[in-house]
């Protein structure tokens, strides 16, 4: 959930093409302040802006709602966009947000809809790296191992200078089942103590080494190996009642 909304937030729109009231509004969702960022969008709608600067600060109102998680608010302004007569980049950062919207709610079928959809009308989209790995990762959820695996090797054979590589890489190295992430550690020993724990609780729970963008190790902390996402959610449920901060993966 978090890469998906940062991911988000590198499609705003580009600052020279702001005028002051947009430029607040903007800085505001990069500061994820989002109560502030939609205060600034709805008194600059009110203001009746001009032209392009509607649609600019409708999008950046509904990514404003979405960082709130208010879910149903946020839908309606991105499907509004997407059916409104708007330019193509940003008509295809609404679909992403709309993606987003269904995703964080674990509505996947229809974000699998969306994504493929953004793909039917724009097949030349100047982001189709982060459209690539959104359609990996709900494949991922979905069980669909190879669609998955299509869209992450794209990634990695057509951009590998590309924001989403990193992540790509990472994913692609995942096994064909669904775990329950319990943290992520620089310190070896204590992810271990991480694990004595769990297993002394009778939880499967195992070490998982990785690298980030910066070339660290990272030791995370995995319980579960299920093929079945609705079991992962279970498990994941159990664990937080515990004190767990939890993610399921992939």
């Amino acid at each position: 959930m978090r890469y998906l909304f940062s991911a988000l937030l590198i499609c705003l729109l580009p600052t020279t093409c702001l005028g002051a009231g947009l430029a607040d509004i903007e800085k505001a969702v990069m500061m994820q302040d989002y109560p502030a960022a939609e205060s600034l969008a709805v008194e600059f709608l009110d203001a009746d802006p001009a032209g392009a600067e509607v649609y600019a600060a409708a999008y950046l109102l509904a990514v404003s709602k979405l960082g709130q998680q208010k879910y149903s608010a946020a839908t309606q302004d991105f499907r509004k966009l997407v059916q409104s007569d708007v330019e193509k980049d940003l008509r295809d950062k609404a679909y992403l947000g709309l993606f987003d919207c269904y995703y964080q709610q674990a509505k996947y079928k229809r974000a699998l809809k969306t994504i493929d959809k953004l793909q039917d009308i724009s097949s030349r989209s100047n982001y189709l790296s982060l459209i690539y790995l959104k359609a990996a990762r709900v494949n991922l959820k979905l069980s669909k191992w190879k669609e998955a695996k299509d869209y992450l090797q794209r990634i990695i054979d057509r951009y590998p200078e590309s924001f989403e590589y990193h992540a790509a890489r990472q994913l692609l190295d995942e096994e064909q089942y669904f775990a329950v992430q319990v943290g992520a550690f620089m310190e070896r020993e204590r992810a271990l103590q991480v694990v004595d724990a769990l297993q002394y609780q009778d939880h499967y729970a195992y070490i998982v080494e990785t690298m980030d963008r910066d070339q660290r190790k990272f030791y995370r902390v995995r319980v579960g190996q299920v093929t079945v996402l609705r079991e992962a959610e279970r498990l994941r449920k159990e664990l937080s009642k515990l004190g767990y901060p939890t993610r399921i993966y992939p």
